[in-house]
C-alpha cells in the first residue's frame, strides 16, 4: 500500500459531498409503510424547488462516484 493519488483524494471528495447531499434530502415516507404492499401517494408527487435541484445533484454525484469508483481500480493497473 503506497501513499494516496490524486484520484484518491477525488473519490474521497466526492464520498463526502454525497453523504452530506443525501443528509440533506427529506424523507418522504415512513419506513411502517415500506414493506406493507401499499402503494404511497407520495409517489405520485411532482418534486418542486429545492427538493428538485438536489434529487438532481444526487443524481449526478451518485453517477460521477461510480466512474471514478471504476477509474480508481483501473488506473493503478495502468
Amino acid at each position: 500500500m503506497g501513499a494516496m493519488h490524486w484520484y484518491d483524494f477525488i473519490l474521497l471528495i466526492l464520498s463526502l459531498a454525497l453523504i452530506l447531499i443525501i443528509v440533506l434530502q427529506n424523507s418522504k415516507d415512513d419506513a411502517s409503510s415500506a414493506f406493507s404492499g401499499t402503494k404511497s401517494e407520495l409517489a405520485n408527487q411532482k418534486q418542486r424547488g429545492a427538493e428538485k435541484v438536489i434529487n438532481q445533484i444526487t443524481t449526478v454525484l451518485s453517477i460521477v462516484f461510480f466512474v471514478v469508483a471504476v477509474l480508481v481500480v483501473i488506473l493503478p493497473k495502468l
